[in-house]
């Protein structure tokens, strides 16, 4: 820590960062991560690589007595061409729990994606300086939301008054992994995703490891669950194994066993709850492999289709109804010897209904209002009254 110009310098280390899993020292700042190193080493595809450094859930947290706030950052802004700009990553600061502030980086790298060639290139980009002024006097804990999004290098914190560290609020660590949607896609802000607004209603620490495209079993992310301290944990599994076209019927139901069996290593007794797929017209009925709508796109829309034939599902290909159907089973079998195991139905938290007065934007991803109404009902399923989160002796 170095003070200057009446201005505290603090090194982001983990000691002030909450939700990601590793950080990774580069030469222009810190990059936190949604995967450890050891997963990281084991991921072949780019898409999940972004994901994971997408630093959903992660937010810097101290306690400090400053009124004025600078974060140094690196954001990296994503160009998909032929599709409409994406809007800039939010950041968000919160005094004690409510929200004070938010602000983006209009600048940074460049990421330009051609989804019809598979190709992406990196343009390198500045830093920018945020700014946070007005803060209340006194002491108080302080939390910078990064952007669910946009994958961030932390450059420097910078504050008119010296940090320390956030008194223990003995909150339960809630661990959450599951796709986009838990991710947070097209959700407006942090804070806004459905997990993040699902652990403040329960009054949760969460750790998001939603990761767009990347919720499709794999033995890293599940020893990564294993190996994470937490008291809660939820699995969100289905539209991805469908729209990558991951794998048949015969496949699946061993796949979920050992992701289950893997987190039951590290976590014996926690509550688990298993989550199936909310309603998804593009694939409720209609395998994968998902594609992008380049129609919708000419028109200035984000958009997706299914490319599967329905007839295949009799020799096995996946769709949402088939893997509701199988998680359904697969965890009332497990239950009979793990009474600390749980299943949700996704369509309890957005179905057909939901659908008809708040559609899928991208016909994939649930906008704001609808992330909202995912967070209200899965809080009152898992934290409510005799729900699987609900306060009990740990």
């Amino acid at each position: 820590m170095t003070t200057r110009h009446g201005w505290t310098t603090t090194p982001i280390s983990a000691d002030i960062l909450r939700g990601a899993l590793d950080l990774e020292q580069t030469d222009r700042g810190v990059l936190p991560h949604r995967l450890p190193a050891r997963a990281r080493a084991q991921i072949s595809d780019a898409q999940l690589a972004m994901a994971e450094s997408q630093p959903a859930g992660v937010r810097l947290a101290f306690r400090t007595r400053a009124t004025a706030v600078e974060l140094d950052v690196v954001a990296t802004k994503r160009v998909y061409v032929g599709a409409p700009p994406r809007p800039d990553g939010v950041y968000e600061l919160l005094v004690d729990g409510r929200l004070m502030g938010r602000t983006c980086a209009s600048g940074g790298d460049t990421l330009t994606v051609d989804m019809s060639t598979g190709t992406a290139q990196t343009r390198p980009g500045p830093v920018e300086t945020l700014r946070f002024n007005g803060l209340p006097d006194g002491e108080k804990d302080v939390e910078i939301w990064l952007p669910h999004d946009e994958t961030t290098l932390l450059v420097a914190l910078r504050t008119d008054a010296p940090l320390g560290s956030p008194r223990p609020n003995g909150r339960p660590v809630w661990l959450h992994h599951g796709s986009s949607i838990s991710h947070g896609s097209n959700a407006a802000t942090p804070t806004g995703t459905w997990p993040a607004l699902a652990a403040a209603s329960g009054g949760a620490e969460l750790i998001n490891m939603g990761f767009g495209g990347g919720a499709l079993l794999h033995p890293f992310t599940a020893r990564a669950m294993r190996d994470t301290p937490a008291d809660l944990l939820s699995v969100k599994i289905g539209i991805n194994i469908v729209n990558a076209d991951l794998m048949r019927l015969r496949a699946f139901g061993p796949a979920v066993h050992g992701f289950l069996d893997t987190l039951r290593d590290g976590h014996p007794s926690a509550p688990l709850l298993v989550i199936s797929p909310i309603h998804c017209p593009v694939h409720e009925n209609t395998p994968g492999p998902l594609a992008p709508d380049f129609t919708a796109m000419s028109e200035g829309r984000v958009g997706f289709m299914a490319t599967g034939d329905p007839a295949e599902v009799a020799a096995g290909k996946l769709t949402l109804t088939v893997i509701r159907d199988q998680l359904a089973r697969i965890v009332e079998e497990r239950a009979a010897t793990d009474p600390h195991l749980h299943h949700l139905d996704g369509l309890d938290l957005y179905g057909a209904d939901d659908h008809a007065e708040l559609p899928l934007p991208d016909g994939l991803h649930p906008d704001p209002a609808a992330h909202r109404r995912i967070a209200e009902r899965f809080a009152r399923h898992a934290f409510g009254c005799g729900g699987p989160f609900a306060p009990r002796d740990r």
